[in-house]
C-alpha cells in the first residue's frame, strides 16, 4: 500500500468509526461557544471538514437562517417555528390534506406547498418535477435529522437554497462535470461520448436532488454539509468520483440506456470512500477554504 492509499483508508476508517475529527471538534465547540455565533467562520469550518452529528442539526440551521447567530435567542425562535410547523399541520388537517397515516415526507412536502402558495386543489393531483425533488430530499433528511420540526425547516430551506442562491449555478453542473472528468479520466469520458450517454446522464438525480436517494444518508450528510455551507460545486466533484470508481464496470457497458441505468443504482458499500475522495478532489481543483481574520 502506498503512502497515499493507505491515508485515505485511514481517514476512511477513522471517519467511519467516529474516531477522525477530535481536533476540528473542540475548534467547532469553541466557535459554537461564543454568544454571537460566527456564520462565515463555521461555514468556512464546514467546508474544510465533515460536521461531527451532535452538532449538525443546530450548524445547518444558523447556516440556513432557520436559527438566529444570537444564542440568547435560539429558544425563542424554534419556539415560534414549532408553532408554525403546528398551524400549517393542523390547517392541513382540517382540510384533509394530510392524515396520520400520510408518511412524513409528504407532510412536509403539503405544508411546503401550503406555505408558498402551491396546494394543489387534491392531494390526488399528479406531482410535479419539482415536488419529486422536495420529496426526495425530504426522505433523506428524515434519516439524517431526528427531530421532525427540525427537519421540516432544514428540509425547506435547502430546498430554497437550491432554487435561490444556486439557481444560476446548478444548470451549469453538467458542463464542469464534463471538464473536471476530461481533467481526471480523459478516456473515460471519450467513452461516455461515443455511447452517447453524456447527455443522459443521471444529473437531475445528481444536481437537482443533490444526490438523494443515490448515496446512503450516512455519506450523504458529508456533502450536504458543503452545499449548505455554500458549495454546490461538491455534487460535481461527488459525480466524477463515481465514474472514476465505477470506471471498469462503466468502460464494459456499450449503451447509454446501461450507463445510466447503473449510475442509478450504483453499489452503496462503496460509497464513504466516494464521498471523502471527492471532498479531496473538490480541495484540489477549487483550493481549501481558510478562516477569513
Amino acid at each position: 500500500m502506498t503512502d497515499d492509499s493507505q491515508r485515505n483508508f485511514r481517514s476512511v476508517y477513522y471517519e467511519k468509526v467516529g474516531f477522525r475529527g477530535v481536533e476540528e471538534k473542540k475548534s467547532l465547540e469553541i466557535l459554537l461557544k461564543d454568544d454571537r455565533l460566527d456564520t462565515e467562520k463555521l461555514c468556512t469550518f464546514s467546508q474544510r471538514f465533515p460536521l461531527p452529528s451532535m452538532y449538525r442539526a443546530l450548524v445547518w440551521k444558523v447556516l440556513l437562517g432557520i436559527l438566529p447567530p444570537h444564542h440568547e435567542s435560539h429558544a425563542k425562535v424554534m419556539m415560534y417555528r414549532k408553532e408554525q410547523y403546528s398551524d400549517v399541520l393542523h390547517a392541513l388537517k382540517v382540510v384533509r390534506f394530510v392524515s396520520d397515516a400520510t408518511p412524513q415526507a409528504e407532510v412536509y412536502l403539503r405544508m411546503y406547498q401550503l406555505e408558498s402558495g402551491k396546494l394543489p386543489r387534491s392531494p390526488s393531483f399528479p406531482l410535479e418535477p419539482e415536488d419529486e425533488v422536495f420529496l426526495a430530499i425530504a426522505k433523506a433528511m428524515e434519516e439524517m435529522v431526528e427531530d421532525s420540526v427540525d427537519c421540516y425547516w432544514i428540509t425547506r430551506r435547502f430546498v430554497n437554497q437550491l432554487n435561490t442562491k444556486y439557481r444560476d449555478s446548478l444548470p451549469q453542473l453538467p458542463k464542469a462535470f464534463e471538464q473536471y472528468l476530461n481533467l481526471e479520466d480523459g478516456r473515460l469520458l471519450t467513452h461516455l461520448k461515443m455511447c452517447s450517454a453524456a447527455p443522459r446522464l443521471p444529473y437531475d438525480l445528481w444536481f437537482k436532488r443533490c444526490f438523494a436517494g443515490c448515496l446512503p444518508e450516512s455519506s450523504l450528510q458529508r456533502v450536504w454539509d458543503k452545499v449548505v455551507s455554500g458549495s454546490c460545486k461538491i455534487l460535481v466533484f461527488v459525480a466524477v468520483e463515481i465514474l472514476l470508481t465505477f470506471k471498469i464496470k462503466v468502460m464494459a457497458l456499450n449503451s447509454a440506456e446501461k450507463i445510466t441505468k447503473f449510475l442509478e443504482n450504483i453499489p452503496q458499500d462503496s460509497s464513504d470512500a466516494i464521498v471523502s475522495k471527492a471532498i479531496d478532489l473538490w480541495h484540489k481543483h477549487c483550493g481549501t477554504p481558510v478562516h477569513s481574520s
